[in-house]
């Protein structure tokens, strides 16, 4: 099913272009009650980089979300070409459904060319071999995280530390969550949709630190959370066939909104990408 789901995944980013700089994206077959933050990232990703030329990477993406989507119906993008220059294009696009305005991304690409090189350290994890898949973490949670178990599984996770479901069962805390991730099925030789793929996937775990701080879990407890904006920033070439460490912490959460930001590593600790997102995140205690 997984290999499926990925090729799904793939049939979303394959967008139709219906006019000049203007295309429409389609939904999988499951889906959660409004359109998945990280599909629309990952198209309006897509469709700014079909209209810049062949070869230039992408440096960063920032999308604000201002209505959710119907699954049911597809998706429009219109991209406006903001600037194009021999080693930078930007682009904004807008992704709008039956005439309401969904969200609006901002999109760069850049050719820096060698310089100045550094990291952060990458964490010092389990590697992904032996470690267990989402289904076996999702066993006899399927009640508690339904919405979890009957995803989309285009993606596979291999946490290094519990999930905030099996972490809730147990009463830890921990403010930070580390997962493995690569896709279920090998991916076209195009950088495009490789990186598509990590912004897709980026949109996974990166609030989980707001309540895994408190020691709290989807599921368990009462909680409402949805994004606001959303940022990646890409630093080096992707193979998101190949394992990839994504590695995320809340730092602040505060008047009812929380800041989760994250690295996504490859296997040889470099970072590939960074990540911020910002989202209202409301928890409900029990009462009495």
């Amino acid at each position: 099913m997984s290999a499926r789901d990925c090729e799904e995944l793939l049939a979303t980013l394959e967008l139709t272009p219906v006019g000049d700089d203007e295309f429409t994206g389609s939904h999988p077959s499951r889906n959660p009650i409004r359109t998945f933050g990280g599909q629309m990232m990952a198209q309006a990703f897509v469709a700014a980089s079909r209209t810049v030329r062949a070869g230039l990477p992408p440096s960063a993406l920032s999308m604000h979300f201002i209505a959710g989507g119907d699954p049911q119906r597809d998706l429009e993008f219109t991209v406006v070409r903001l600037r194009d220059e021999r080693r930078f294009a930007n682009r904004r696009v807008d992704v709008v459904q039956d005439g309401v305005l969904l969200g609006s991304a901002l999109v760069s690409h850049l050719a820096g060319g060698r310089g100045l090189e550094h990291d952060v350290v990458a964490p010092e994890v389990e590697p992904p071999d032996g470690l267990p898949k989402i289904g076996e973490l999702l066993a006899g949670y399927e009640e508690t995280v339904p919405h979890f178990a009957s995803a989309l599984r285009p993606i596979e996770w291999r946490y290094t530390n519990d999930p905030a479901w099996v972490m809730r069962d147990k009463g830890e805390k921990l403010s930070h969550n580390r997962v493995w991730m690569k896709s279920e099925g090998e991916l076209p030789d195009d950088p495009v949709l490789h990186a598509a793929a990590l912004v897709y996937s980026s949109d996974t775990t990166v609030l989980d630190s707001i309540i895994t701080t408190h020691g709290l879990s989807w599921g368990f407890d009462r909680i409402f959370a949805v994004t606001m904006n959303h940022s990646v920033w890409f630093h080096r070439p992707i193979r998101f066939d190949e394992w990839v460490l994504y590695s995320t912490s809340s730092p602040v959460a505060a008047d009812s909104r929380g800041l989760g930001t994250g690295h996504f590593f490859n296997a040889d600790g470099r970072v590939l990408a960074t990540v911020v997102q910002e989202g209202i995140v409301k928890h409900f205690p029990a009462s009495g």
